[in-house]
């Protein structure tokens, strides 16, 4: 049952004494003037100003107030009455009224409040208490009475920073100056839709006042980004009306309630992916032909220039186009089987297969006349029940895609990846095309969504050596993933926005990621910017996979090429142990291995917008040059009372120290490692 905020208590002498002197009886009036406007200031601010705001429900730690004026809940600690976040709901019943929140139908339940509010929406709040984190989570529906009502609702950013959520084309960190217009919640093809959400998302959000929104995987939802003002929420009216659902959680920091909700994410005992790949860099040859006999020529060619230059420690990565060709030229149609590809057979490659095959291909024929039309993403027809397959643009063409929700396509599928890939003695299968959203009153299991997650599934099934293009809580899921495809320039859609990327795929999970190539993957030739490239390889040297598609031999200065090697050295020597250390640590405690400064100091606020250093677990902090001409830059060095040490030099410095205009020269990238005492 909701209650007013307490008044503070106020008491006074209203009596006074004549004293001869005239100047203290003209002192005393003067006090007394003072206090009495003083406590019609407090009378007005108690009756008038708190009186908009109610307490629905409190726990132990925290409680949710409304306040009406606004037509908001807001979550505030109790103790120290610090507002942790504030959630408009919009306007409900007569806009003009400032209305106390309704009366709770659960008083019975401490726990609970539960309301129908002015015909329009019931309400159901449900508080979780957990003593040993020290946390506090609300479960929140709001349900409407009918499709009239607007279940918009926003969460501000005034005074907190968010992260999490979906990734974007020019990722920041935090997601604060986002700016993206309200749109389906789903992961789609951000080379087709440069405003959409892509690669990477997950319904969940962390604001730096140590609080986690969790919104419905299981609705429908539009969702929008007002840069610097509000996160705002809507569920999509389909067909029937939708409910509002989320989940806030309140701890002691932002790391606390990462922590917990990364605990619970966890379905069952994670798996690690295959690690062989730490070791591997990525060489995507990107060849524009249509001739196979072209291609393995390009390929000889590729390979030989690899081990001239003593860089053969590694994967040519073939994308689609390329693994179709060679697929092909294997095939003997002539003979009945399969020609022998011995180059190929001597090199590690990867392949790259999709879920999507041309109207014109062959198999989509076959399959419509052998009755299969059930194999591909389908819409009824209105006219005796018959499917007919989506088509949707893939890379130029016009395409249907499988219908994984079906078993049998699933098994077709298998059998020929299985067969492909072993024909090329393939080492890796990159498995892309799980993004972009589909129309056409398809069932629930093809949207978007639920088709990455799937896709995951079936990716495991080719094998534990599958790499996947996008994620959709399948963070759990032991794949290695590829990052988002970035232009090569010097901006948030190139190479400042790998270290938010970064961050990005790692509070929501994704631990084990594959950064695009180095210079940008977003280009048709290659790029000859020599200080973009060394900037590049100096962030991705520290990640998992080091990944080119512009070779460093292809620059006039050789010192690149040996700066290259160089990188490639340290990140096998320095950077895979301390990755392999680090996996290990995650599988028990669910800690990312690649962290904000926060996760040091989740209290410190200078920490919260920090988007150009990183963590490898608590004990590395990198902090490469993101600025063309630059050979300085500011570092902060997180955490009072820990010290760290320049790899490079050996200096010492306190933590909490924002260090000015500090040198890293272009062949070097700042990494400091943290002193044990």
């Amino acid at each position: 049952m909701w209650k007013p905020c307490p008044y503070p208590g106020v008491s006074w002498d209203s009596e006074h004494r004549a004293e001869p002197d005239p100047w203290k009886g003209t002192a005393a009036c003067i006090a007394i003037g003072l206090l009495f406007v003083m406590t019609i200031g407090l009378i007005y601010w108690q009756v008038v100003d708190q009186s908009h705001n109610h307490w629905i429900l409190q726990g132990r730690f925290t409680g949710i107030f409304w306040e009406s004026r606004k037509h908001s809940l807001v979550f505030q600690t109790l103790s120290e009455e610090k507002r942790v976040v504030e959630v408009s709901v919009g306007q409900i019943g007569d806009p003009d009224l400032h209305v106390r929140f309704a009366r709770n139908r659960c008083w019975l339940n401490s726990s609970g409040f539960c309301t129908e509010w002015d015909g329009q929406v019931e309400v159901r709040m449900v508080l979780e208490l957990d003593e040993l984190s020290h946390m506090e989570c609300y479960n929140i529906t709001w349900m409407p009475l009918h499709c009239h009502v607007d279940m918009r609702h926003c969460f501000y950013m005034e005074n907190i920073f968010w992260y999490g959520g979906a990734g974007v084309q020019a990722q920041k960190w935090p997601i604060n100056t986002v700016n993206i217009p309200l749109q389906p919640f789903t992961v789609s093809d951000l080379r087709l839709n440069p405003s959409g959400y892509g690669s990477v998302l997950d319904h969940e959000f962390f604001g730096s006042t140590g609080v986690a929104v969790l919104l419905s995987p299981d609705v429908p939802l539009n969702v929008g980004i007002d840069s610097n003002l509000k996160l705002c929420v809507q569920p999509q009216q389909i067909r029937v009306t939708q409910p509002l659902q989320y989940r806030v959680c309140v701890g002691r920091n932002l790391r606390t309630v990462h922590q917990k909700i990364a605990h619970e994410r966890r379905l069952h005992s994670p798996q690690l992916p295959d690690l062989g790949i730490l070791r591997s860099p990525l060489w995507k040859l990107v060849v524009n032909t249509d001739s196979g006999a072209k291609l393995e020529k390009e390929l000889r060619t590729f390979a030989n220039r690899l081990k001239r230059h003593q860089l053969n420690e590694g994967i040519i990565s073939l994308d689609e186009h390329s693994t179709s060709l060679l697929l092909k030229t294997g095939h003997s149609y002539s003979h009945g089987r399969n020609r022998n590809l011995p180059l190929v057979r001597h090199l590690n490659i990867s392949v790259t297969f999709t879920p999507y095959v041309s109207v014109n291909n062959q198999q989509f024929q076959m399959s419509l006349q052998e009755g299969k039309e059930a194999f591909w993403l389908s819409r009824l027809t209105t006219t005796q029940g018959h499917v007919v397959p989506l088509m949707n643009p893939w890379k130029g063409d016009i395409c249907v895609k499988l219908n994984i929700s079906n078993p049998a396509a699933v098994r077709w599928f298998l059998e020929r990846a299985g067969n492909w890939s072993a024909q090329l003695d393939a080492e890796y299968v990159i498995l892309e095309g799980g993004e972009g959203s589909l129309s056409g009153g398809l069932p629930e299991v093809q949207v978007s969504q639920e088709y990455i997650t799937l896709l995951a599934g079936l990716a495991m099934r080719v094998g534990r050596t599958a790499i996947v293009t996008s994620g959709s809580r399948t963070s759990d899921v032991p794949l290695f993933i590829m990052m988002s495809p970035l232009q090569g320039s010097w901006g948030y859609t190139g190479i400042k926005g790998i270290i938010p990327s970064i961050l990005h795929y790692s509070i929501l999970g994704y631990n084990f990621f594959i950064s695009d190539a180095i210079g940008g993957s977003l280009v048709d030739h290659m790029f000859s910017d020599e200080e973009l490239f060394i900037r590049w390889l100096e962030i991705v040297s520290f990640l998992p996979v080091i990944s080119f598609q512009t070779p460093p031999w292809s620059f006039s200065k050789y010192w690149v090429l040996n700066l290259t090697k160089s990188y490639l050295s340290l990140h096998h020597d320095f950077v895979v142990p301390l990755l392999l250390k680090y996996a290990h640590e995650w599988r028990q405690t669910t800690n990312p291995i690649y962290r904000p400064l926060w996760w040091i100091s989740p209290e410190d606020p200078f920490t919260f917008t920090i988007d150009d250093e990183f963590l490898i677990g608590s004990e590395v902090l990198v902090a490469p040059v993101t600025d063309q001409g630059k050979v300085k830059r500011n570092i902060y060095l997180p955490g009072d009372g820990i010290q760290w040490r320049d790899r490079w030099n050996g200096q010492v410095f306190d933590g909490g120290t924002l260090l000015h205009s500090y040198s890293v020269g272009l062949e070097k990238v700042a990494v400091f490692l943290r002193i044990r005492s």
